[in-house]
């Protein structure tokens, strides 16, 4: 009687992996801010604080823009201070190490007490061209940062900066996520690479059609990562990417984008569009 049941595990096996790579998510929205938040490029989720950090270019992103801050948000979009921390240049991505939120200026890392709103120093990096996404190993202590017009990775670490990786296969990369002591890059050919920090061995996770802008994790491998230009895509655990949204017709943006594991919301930073939208992931 035994000999069925081992013709059959296999075909089991076969149909179980087949639903769990199956398995997608849908977008459902939920709100959407006030355009008081000007030019958004980054929403960051404080699970500890549940609230949301929304940097804010209020303008173009260029050097001589010294008028970026950024914002806090509610988890139901309403704002909470407009400028929690204002005088910022260009401001892009986010991340959070201890006390303190961490934000890209174009050339330097402005380091912020969160519970205050006060800038307490800033990092310039060496030949920075145009610093974008901020990802943080909070167990060694560790701010990663992207140059996307110079195709690097840095590392910043008790304050001192450090050149992770350049060259290729990186190209305009942008988007960073810290995950299972590995680092995600999105690149700007599209390409989603997982990067070994210590021995720098690097792999392709999955591809989309135009360069990466916002990474999250949803967890068990799976991730949704967008293109600015309007595209949100969900990235199953064998590599396949799935386009959930594309508002690029419309001319509404999706930039860096945050996610709450605790409720699974998205946050989606419009940038020209001026608003924060939320969706529910299903």
């Amino acid at each position: 009687m035994a000999k069925p049941f081992l013709i059959l595990l296999p075909s089991l096996l076969v149909s179980l992996t087949f639903l769990v790579q199956a398995q997608s998510v849908e977008l459902k929205p939920v709100w959407e801010s006030d355009t008081t938040l000007r030019t958004p490029e980054s929403v960051l989720v404080d699970p500890g604080q549940k609230v949301l950090y929304v940097a804010c270019i209020n303008g173009g992103p260029a050097l001589e823009n010294k008028s970026s801050y950024i914002a806090k948000v509610g988890l139901d979009g309403k704002v909470i201070q407009l400028k929690f921390t204002d005088n910022l240049n260009s401001t892009k991505g986010m991340g959070i190490l201890g006390d303190k939120l961490y934000v890209t200026e174009m050339t330097q890392v402005a380091e912020i007490a969160l519970a205050t709103g006060k800038i307490l120093n800033r990092y310039p990096i060496e030949g920075a061209k145009f610093l974008n996404d901020i990802a943080v190993d909070t167990k060694k202590g560790v701010v990663y940062v992207t140059d996307s017009n110079d195709s690097k990775v840095w590392a910043i670490t008790n304050g001192k900066t450090s050149l992770v990786l350049a060259g290729e296969p990186l190209k305009g990369t942008n988007g960073l996520l810290f995950e299972n002591n590995q680092l995600l890059i999105g690149n700007g050919d599209g390409t989603l690479l997982s990067l070994n920090p210590v021995t720098k061995q690097l792999s392709t996770i999955a591809k989309v059609s135009g360069g990466i802008d916002g990474i999250v994790a949803l967890g068990n491998k799976t991730y949704i990562v967008t293109e600015w230009a309007g595209k949100v895509w969900y990235i199953h655990a064998d590599g396949k990417s799935e386009l959930k949204m594309d508002t690029s017709t419309q001319k509404i943006n999706s930039a860096d984008i945050g996610y709450s594991a605790a409720t699974k919301m998205l946050f989606v930073p419009t940038f020209f569009h001026n608003t924060v939208k939320a969706y529910s992931l299903k």
